[in-house]
């Protein structure tokens, strides 16, 4: 039986707005440095790397995006402290201006496309979030099943889209994510639900839209619904066109428009099993984080990380068990 857990207290926060900290009449103008990295003048730490520099060199380099964990709060900037003492938090007056700046968000898109990439998922159309697997899906899929520390990656994502008006990707990536659980079984554990249903769905902050994500993934989890592949893309195309989710268009009509499928080359059917490959490179076959607290993918910055010994690794049902406490 599905049972809706309340959202975590720093979702609470983020949902409100942030009300404790200074507004941006408030703010000290001199804290620019998200707004100037990514504008090309800043170098992030402690990398000492452009944002140019960072999607050129570790675009297909999955083995630096899983274990380096200092790059992801310059990437994704959020308006919480994170681990990574030498990032800025996020401040209103750099959103407005990141937003008004139209490299600063096509270097932010490339951002996000980079990660799904490393997370074996592909953007097919910009301006709806519409996803499909990547061509070599398979092993980036098992790395996120098997490193629950991306799950918290991912909320960060999801958190910095929000401030940047970007909501339509977030719930592209969520709605990809359910359909490829429902439909094919990928993706299916126990972390990776409990991340959807109490963090990555709460960190949109339309109320209408959190509502309706949070109605249709009990459906699905109460086996009420089949989300598959055509119920995804037939939503995505209804948001574009009417501005928000809904099953139908206003005509009745089933909600696949034209050019719905354009762009669409889905990746064979691959089951991904247990004798799968759990990530880019043989070593993350040996070596994952285990359970996970708040913002644990910056806590373990500094070398500062956990063995997973092989045990878990073969019995995933525990990892799950003890994520699903610590998140």
């Amino acid at each position: 039986m599905f049972s809706r857990r309340p959202p975590a207290r720093d979702i609470d926060t983020f949902l409100a707005g942030y009300p404790d900290l200074p507004s941006e009449e408030e703010e000290d103008k001199s804290w620019d440095r998200n707004l100037r990295f990514y504008m090309g003048e800043e170098r992030c730490e402690p990398d000492d790397m452009l944002i140019d520099e960072i999607h050129q060199e570790w675009a297909t380099d999955y083995d630096t995006l899983e274990y380096n964990h200092g790059y992801i709060q310059w990437l994704f900037p959020i308006r919480e402290h994170g681990m990574n003492f030498d990032a800025q938090p996020l401040q209103l007056h750099e959103i407005s201006a990141m937003k008004s700046n139209q490299e600063v968000m096509q270097r932010v898109l490339r951002s996000y496309k980079m990660m799904l990439g490393f997370y074996g998922m592909r953007l097919v159309d910009e301006k709806t979030g519409l996803l499909r697997r990547s061509s070599e899906y398979k092993p980036s899929y098992k790395n996120l099943m098997y490193a629950p520390h991306n799950n918290l990656r991912i909320t960060r994502i999801f958190k910095c889209l929000s401030e940047l008006g970007l909501e339509h990707l977030s719930a592209g990536l969520m709605l990809h994510v359910l359909n490829e659980q429902t439909e094919h079984g990928h993706l299916r554990t126990r972390t990776l639900m409990d991340s959807m249903e109490r963090y990555w769905i709460n960190c949109i902050r339309d109320e209408y839209e959190r509502g309706w994500l949070n109605a249709l993934v009990e459906r699905v989890r109460s086996r009420q619904l089949n989300f598959d592949r055509e119920d995804y893309k037939r939503v995505i195309a209804i948001r574009e066109a009417k501005g928000k989710f809904a099953w139908q268009m206003d005509s009745g009509e089933p909600g696949q428009t034209e050019g719905a499928n354009e762009g669409e080359e889905e990746a064979e059917e691959q089951p991904v099993t247990a004798e799968a490959q759990p990530g880019p490179s043989d070593a993350r076959k040996r070596s994952r984080d285990r359970d996970c607290p708040p913002d644990a993918e910056e806590a373990v910055a500094g070398g500062r990380r956990k063995r997973l010994v092989k045990k878990y690794v073969k019995r995933p049902s525990v990892v799950a068990r003890l994520y699903v406490f610590r998140h």
